[in-house]
């Protein structure tokens, strides 16, 4: 927990979600505007985050004039371009935030209590995962975030990777001998970060100047919601999840 804050609150809970949505894409070109099913890909996040009760504000964070206005179209708000340093193929999650953060508390005096992260490339999620995970933390005002996870299929315990004399090192130090060999039930529970959502204390990103913090609550997601879209195959698979009507999501609808 970030030091010295005091998380009482003193007026209403204000939730902003964030959506980061840059206008360039390596791996498939202005992915967040190629439509998936019949809709923009940032569209399905907005949906997410506009159809939460909890959250009081939701804007996006784009670098480029096109997105931000199919965004408005799908009823988001987009105050301000994002500058060209922080689109950048390998900008971190951490400086956007910063400036997002900043700017509205320049521009308009506004900050929140909570900031939620929906990134574009996680699109498929539970009909009431967001209003979950704001509830999880505050409840629990001694953690600084809440993060989306699953039960991978592969356990790390059993991965290696390259020693420098060619042989194989395990990727994990253990206080078991040779997990890699053990069953894996007896090895201990993991978790991996789906990308669907992160719920943060303002405080955090600000003071702490980080998107996690030190003490980070687990929320779970059933692994069938679980699409990363970094390649064609994602996207077919998440067209066809969506196409079949398999998982509940929230459907985007244009303002």
């Amino acid at each position: 927990m970030v030091e010295g804050v005091n998380r009482e609150q003193a007026r209403p809970l204000e939730v902003l979600a964030i959506v980061q949505a840059r206008g360039g894409s390596k791996t498939i070109p202005r992915k967040n505007l190629r439509l998936l099913a019949g809709h923009p890909l940032v569209a399905y996040s907005i949906a997410s985050g506009l159809a939460a009760e909890s959250v009081t504000r939701l804007i996006v964070s784009t670098d480029d004039a096109e997105v931000a206005s199919v965004c408005r179209a799908y009823g988001a708000e987009v105050p301000f371009l994002r500058p060209a340093e922080f689109a950048e193929d390998a900008t971190p999650d951490l400086p956007l935030f910063q400036h997002a953060l900043d700017w509205l508390e320049q521009q308009e005096g506004y900050y929140p209590n909570l900031v939620v992260q929906l990134r574009p490339t996680s699109p498929l999620r539970p009909l009431d995962l967001v209003d979950r995970a704001i509830a999880t933390l505050t409840a629990c005002p001694q953690a600084d975030c809440v993060r989306g996870v699953t039960i991978p299929n592969q356990n790390p315990y059993k991965m290696w990777r390259p020693g420098e004399d060619g042989f194989l090192k395990p990727l994990l130090s253990s206080e078991f001998k040779e997990p890699y060999n053990m069953p894996r039930q007896h090895l201990p529970t993991v978790y991996w970060q789906t990308g669907h959502i992160d719920v943060i204390y303002y405080e955090t990103i600000v003071k702490g100047r980080s998107l996690t913090g030190e003490r980070v609550l687990p929320i779970m997601i059933d692994p069938l919601y679980w699409v990363d879209i970094d390649a064609e195959a994602d996207w077919t698979y998440a067209e066809w999840l969506i196409n079949s009507n398999r998982l509940p999501i929230h459907q985007p609808l244009r303002a």
